[in-house]
């Protein structure tokens, strides 16, 4: 199995953060985002790792290379987005495994990658996605699905303008890229996968529940709680105490955290979650 880290966003919800740094950089317990999702990856067993780039992608692109991941990452550029299909669609050439795990990481969630994959190894012959799924307390900012008592996804309603449910589409999939490369079409052009091509899978993908974490760390708030969850989390210390912190002491990284540092000034952010974010 492969991945493919979707990081290529703009962010403009975490503004004035994102001016510094890109979304999936931005810093949980000062380790990298993407680097929590590198090392959860590698530690599952994946070894070749997609991902996209487009918004300050030379910094995407010096973490990676100057991080243990290197070796196992492939970059995707992106002069314009694409769109989380019509990046599967685009580089649908460099994809050469069977199955594919997809995700968008600029999300933070922590779970464990061999028992998805298992799940997804072992789903209903007629199904061709595993969908990773999580309690909201947001529902009407996510997909909400429902499922059968053999975990079968049988509704899915992307962003519902009314609660019809807590169980939601944690934008993370593994799937049998014969079947999805065959509903997309050659010659069809298709940019979002959540509204473009799961309602075409409703009765034919199983699901997973991540019962850990997950958490869209979008918002200045997300964000801000996501560093107390990690630092009360026992489950989230032996990974994110594996990672160097992103601001390492190098010349670059320094002048980066100083203009980081300014940023915090002007947003509402606790003491905590400032100290976390900075944190060496």
């Amino acid at each position: 199995m492969d991945a493919l880290l979707l990081a290529a966003g703009l962010g403009t919800r975490l503004h004035p953060l994102t001016s510094v740094l890109p979304k999936c950089l931005m810093p949980i317990q000062g380790r990298p985002l993407l680097g929590l999702w590198l090392e959860m990856l590698k530690r599952g067993g994946v070894e070749r790792i997609f991902v996209n780039l487009h918004y300050l992608s030379p910094l995407v692109r010096d973490y990676v290379n100057t991080s243990p991941y290197s070796e196992h990452v492939t970059f995707l550029e992106e002069p314009e987005l694409l769109g989380t299909a019509g990046t599967l669609g685009q580089f649908r050439e460099f994809f050469h495994s069977e199955s594919l795990l997809l995700a968008h990481a600029d999300n933070l969630t922590l779970f464990d990658v061999g028992a998805f994959h298992n799940a997804f190894k072992t789903r209903p012959r007629d199904c061709s996605l595993t969908m990773m799924t999580f309690d909201t307390d947001d529902p009407k900012s996510c997909g909400i699905v429902t499922k059968d008592e053999n975990n079968r996804i049988i509704e899915f309603t992307e962003k519902p303008d009314k609660d019809i449910g807590r169980l939601a589409n944690g934008a993370v999939y593994i799937m049998d890229l014969a079947d999805i490369f065959e509903l997309m079409g050659l010659g069809t052009q298709v940019s979002d996968f959540s509204t473009e091509i799961l309602p075409h899978l409703v009765g034919h993908m199983n699901s997973f529940h991540n019962a850990l974490y997950h958490r869209d760390i979008g918002k200045l708030r997300a964000l801000a709680e996501a560093q107390k969850d990690m630092g009360e989390m026992p489950e989230a210390y032996e990974l994110i105490d594996s990672l160097e912190s992103y601001w390492q002491p190098n010349e670059k990284r320094q002048k980066l955290l100083s203009e980081f540092q300014s940023c915090l000034e002007a947003v509402d952010l606790d003491s905590e979650a400032v100290r976390s974010l900075v944190k060496s």
